[in-house]
């Protein structure tokens, strides 16, 4: 069965940023937008960036198998190729990691590919592959 995509909404502090990052840098295409919000097809999901010039990102760290990950954030799970192709991609393009592609959990069922980074208004973003995707939500 094909999972419904989700919808996610966000606050962003300049729209142009937003769209050379969501659609330039990762490469979603953009869909409907006003003065206020642009729509981004997120590895077939909608996510939709608001504009609120004065937003203020919230900085927390959890940690997760020896690192400090940023909280909250989002991100999708992709097959393993496409991981590998997006983190050369963001390589090549000079971004700044929070935590550098990696694997976390090795050995493990949750075994994974792994990286996290910032949009330029300071919204966490993971994109990991898992190495047994039907092992998504095992522990």
């Amino acid at each position: 069965m094909a999972l419904p995509p989700f919808h996610l909404a966000f606050p962003v502090h300049d729209l142009d940023a937003a769209r050379a990052f969501y659609g330039g840098m990762l490469g979603c295409p953009e869909g409907r937008s006003a003065a206020e919000w642009i729509d981004f097809d997120f590895f077939g999901h909608q996510i939709v960036a608001h504009l609120d010039p004065g937003m203020t990102p919230r900085r927390h760290h959890a940690p997760v198998d020896g690192h400090d990950v940023p909280v909250p954030h989002f991100g999708a799970v992709l097959d393993m190729a496409a991981w590998q192709a997006m983190a050369r991609r963001l390589e090549s393009a000079g971004a700044r990691f929070v935590i550098e592609p990696t694997i976390r959990f090795r050995g493990e069922p949750g075994e994974q590919a792994t990286m996290f980074f910032l949009d330029p208004s300071g919204n966490a973003l993971e994109i990991k592959a898992m190495a047994d995707p039907a092992k998504l939500f095992e522990s």
